[in-house]
């Protein structure tokens, strides 16, 4: 018995460090340009935006709480903790996601219309996706690069559904197919 008990204690033990070396392996190829980060903007309550919505006008928008700019933050330190500490950093052109690169202080941000939202006018979501992924291929993979977008570009692009300041890592293949291959919690 208690050789067994033991005998789990250590592939339990061993787990933990291939875990800790495959997530080092993993953060290792994003600031070495091997994969991207993409990510959804933090907590911005509601859902959609007003009808009166103006894309250069924030009072217009659904914008980030005071908990979502706290989580954005939290986010850029967790990035900075794993050895981010400048990255490119490209946003949609909506205020919530362009406060959230400007919380988490992590580089020099970029607006690309290329990750504003879809919501409510998915005839807009094929032909972005391919810019998307064609422009993604165009980027240069030197250093770590993370996009801020929103839940229906993330779905559309990696199939993933992410909660707000989920990030997703990921790479893609010469012809613009992902791969995902990890998830990064907000918490």
């Amino acid at each position: 018995m208690k050789t067994a008990r033991n005998a789990v204690v250590l592939l339990v033990l061993l787990c933990d460090v291939l875990f800790a070396a495959d997530t080092d392996s993993m953060w290792q190829d994003v600031i070495d340009g091997k994969s991207l980060i993409i990510m959804r903007h933090a907590i911005a309550p509601g859902t959609g935006d007003p009808g009166n919505f103006e894309l250069g006008d924030c009072a217009t928008q659904r914008n980030l709480s005071t908990e979502g700019k706290q989580q954005a933050g939290a986010i850029g330190e967790k990035f900075k903790q794993a050895g981010i500490s400048e990255a490119q950093v490209y946003t949609s052109q909506w205020c919530r996601c362009i406060d959230t690169a400007v919380e988490m202080n992590i580089g020099n941000i970029r607006e690309q219309p290329l990750l504003n939202s879809f919501f409510g006018r998915r005839e807009l979501e094929e032909e972005q996706m391919q810019n998307l992924r064609a422009w993604l291929q165009t980027l240069d993979s030197d250093g770590a690069t993370i996009l801020v977008t929103h839940q229906v570009v993330i779905t559309s692009l990696a199939g993933v559904y992410p909660a707000s300041g989920e990030a997703v890592v990921f790479r893609l293949d010469n012809q613009g197919a992902v791969e995902v291959i990890s998830s990064i919690d907000p918490g």
